[in-house]
């Protein structure tokens, strides 16, 4: 099992986590960058407080399900996993190279503690549902199962489908999470295909939903809480996050999500060498909290 922190300790493994994430980007050449970097608190929390898991028993039976339905963020996820034990860190600089357990998106054959394949977006939601009704069936109501899922890939019908399933069979083992980082790689949320009255939509397709700051520790272990307390319909928790936190540059750019390889000049790319020194300078000290030299 994977010991507890404080929430000081939480939220100064996120920069870590932030720093690996840059330095894996730079390293690959390609992937995306802001939304891996607005979910390292979420993430942080999840795998070293909420999450029921033992990265020595990768398979174990009682363990909680983490999916990741926004598998473009997968950086995110080796680089907490990594730092959970999973795997040795070190692995982490082989992302998206040919051969590599680290591709582009999770692919779960490839490495302990993937629960699934994720690439096409809209189906994380759908995999929660059958494994909620699975673990119905079996009375497995101590576990659960928690879906992370990204803003503009609730543009895909089949999440309203899975949302309408997971509600109608009241699996309250599923603990649905929206990045709520308002953009995509085409433009805002709001500009490509408005998604609000957001919580009023989950609400109709009999939804219970938490909102909360996604980049408060505290408060989203707290809503992970109150969402397994709730028994009688499923939770959705929408975080706010702002794409690309703790990175001055990139925060609220949308060109940061992520462009086409090759196109390596035009903001969004990956950060280059220079780029990402700032980057790092800039994690080193929590955002100027810490002073000194931390190259």
């Amino acid at each position: 099992m994977v010991k507890k922190m404080s929430i000081k300790e939480l939220e100064k493994k996120a920069y870590d986590v932030r720093i690996d994430i840059i330095k894996m980007l730079e390293h690959a050449g390609n992937g995306h960058s802001a939304g891996p970097l607005d979910l390292a608190d979420m993430m942080t929390a999840l795998y070293f407080d909420v999450l029921k898991h033992d990265p020595k028993k990768p398979d174990w039976d009682e363990r909680d399900l983490f999916i990741m339905s926004n598998g473009h963020c997968a950086p995110v996820l080796y680089a907490v996993m990594a730092h959970a034990g999973y795997f040795d860190k070190k692995e982490l600089m082989t992302l998206r190279r040919f051969g590599s357990r680290l591709q582009g998106h999770p692919e779960r054959t490839s490495l302990p503690g993937l629960e699934t394949t994720s690439g096409p977006l809209g189906e994380g939601l759908g995999q929660a549902a059958g494994m909620a009704l699975a673990m119905k069936m079996d009375q497995q109501s101590h576990r659960w199962i928690y879906c992370m899922m990204g803003d503009g890939e609730l543009n895909e019908g089949n999440i309203w489908e899975s949302a309408m399933l997971v509600a109608k069979y009241k699996l309250s083992n599923v603990i649905g999470i929206v990045d709520r980082n308002n953009i995509q790689i085409d433009g805002t949320t709001e500009y490509v295909m408005p998604l609000e009255d957001l919580k009023g939509k989950w609400e109709s397709f009999g939804w219970h939903v938490i909102e909360i700051d996604g980049h408060n520790i505290e408060a989203f272990i707290d809503a992970c809480a109150m969402a397994r307390a709730i028994v009688e319909k499923p939770v959705v928790i929408i975080a706010h996050t702002i794409p690309g936190k703790g990175v001055d540059y990139m925060e609220y750019d949308y060109h940061w999500h992520g462009i086409a390889v090759g196109i390596a000049d035009v903001a969004g790319a990956p950060p280059k060498h220079d780029q990402a020194a700032v980057a790092l300078r800039e994690l080193r000290s929590l955002k100027g909290k810490i002073t000194g030299d931390h190259e």
